[in-house]
């Protein structure tokens, strides 16, 4: 199995898991992408530009970091997605996918650092639109990995422990070490619930509220 395949197989677990393969019109870190996404989003949600910035960011880190994640923890292999490898293309409706041309598979021990790699780009692309923190895009990025386990697990229990292990080596590496906590479980999470030490800023958008992970939040595992 390639690794087109095996995303293609990881694809099944639904639309969170999903990674466009393909080459990409634009590199990682153009600025193009980042700079209509975030003003998207702004217009979607009416905030300004900084939450704007936060949740885009948000949402582009969920697509690169769920399908190597699930691929790893059902396949113990990862599909070699590397800023190099992976670009922009643009939908029918004008909006903008993330995409990879790569074929070649590395071991699961290489996840942590791959991920770290891969999303470094992207949270300079962000800062480079944005004047917002840069540990509030590596607590977005946790807070991805965190929901990478939740969803997983919710379809796939017998696999809780392993998901839980391969998270947990990702939220402990490089910048993404500190971004977050490890709680007792609260549904629908097994093993563990995560809470982050920073705020993706939703509670600024009008009629936002705090996120189940928030470190705003009153609730305490």
């Amino acid at each position: 199995m390639d690794a087109r395949s095996l995303l293609a197989d990881v694809a099944g677990l639904g639309p969170f898991f999903t990674f466009a393969t393909g080459p990409g019109e634009r590199p990682l870190p153009d600025p193009e992408p980042v700079r209509d996404r975030i003003a998207h989003v702004r217009g979607a949600l009416a905030c300004d530009q900084r939450v704007a910035a936060s949740l885009a960011f948000q949402g582009f880190a969920a697509q690169l970091v769920s399908a190597p994640y699930a691929a790893a923890v059902l396949h113990r292999e990862v599909p070699e997605v590397t800023p190099s490898s992976v670009g922009w293309s643009r939908f029918a409706d004008g909006g903008w996918a993330l995409c990879t041309n790569a074929t070649a598979l590395v071991d699961e021990d290489a996840l942590p650092p791959l991920l770290a790699g891969l999303l470094a780009p992207l949270v300079a692309a962000f800062r480079g639109q944005v004047h917002v923190a840069e540990r509030l895009l590596w607590g977005n990025a946790a807070s991805t990995v965190a929901a990478a386990k939740r969803l997983l697990v919710m379809q796939r229990s017998a696999v809780a422990g392993r998901a839980a292990d391969v998270a947990e080596a990702v939220l402990v590496h490089g910048p993404f070490a500190g971004a977050g906590e490890r709680l007792s479980p609260r549904d629908p999470d097994l093993v563990w619930t995560f809470r982050r030490h920073s705020c993706c800023l939703y509670y600024r958008v009008p009629g936002g509220g705090l996120c189940d992970d928030c470190v705003l939040s009153t609730v305490r595992g």
